[in-house]
């Protein structure tokens, strides 16, 4: 019968204990961090100030600043070049902190007319869908009345097609 040496697991060092926590804390407290992220466009004030009403034109607009965000859902004359910084806190859904709007309008013959910056988070459009649904109008039926619905409905054309003479 062996009786050797053998490695008890039970008594580890108080210190290495600790470590071992701090160590977990510090793995947990990672994820925990708040990020910060900047989207859309980037506007250098150089290329911005350039674009000048009544000089510049729509290529020369794209070709300075580069194509825009979006464009008006009206018309063609407005171009929006939209930047926002957001911040977000671990697993949670990203906030908008700033927003920078750069608009140029052109007029009828495709030169710019205005530039103009906004700021704020106030020129943002906020909507909340409701519980993930778009509602609409009409009938609200269940599916069994949409499957067993139409028995018993006769239709006033007959078999072959041709409504009924006289």
């Amino acid at each position: 019968m062996l009786r050797g040496n053998t490695v008890s697991c039970g008594n580890r060092s108080p210190a290495l204990r600790t470590g071992v926590a701090v160590v977990a804390v510090a793995i947990l407290l990672a994820g925990c961090t708040r990020l910060r992220d900047r989207q859309g466009y980037v506007a250098e004030e150089e290329m911005v100030t350039s674009v000048a009403p009544g000089v510049d034109n729509r290529e020369s607009v794209e070709r300075t600043l580069g194509r825009p965000t979006f464009q008006s859902a009206w018309d063609d004359g407005t171009w929006y070049y939209v930047s926002r910084n957001t911040s977000q806190f671990a697993f949670l859904p990203p906030k908008a902190t700033e927003q920078e709007i750069l608009i140029v309008e052109f007029d009828e013959a495709g030169n710019v007319a205005t530039v103009d910056r906004r700021q704020g988070l106030e020129e943002v459009a906020h909507f909340d869908p409701e519980d993930d649904k778009t509602p609409v109008f009409g009938r609200d039926s269940s599916l069994f009345q949409e499957i067993f619905g139409n028995i018993g409905r006769v239709s006033s054309i007959p078999a072959g097609g041709a409504p009924p003479g006289p």
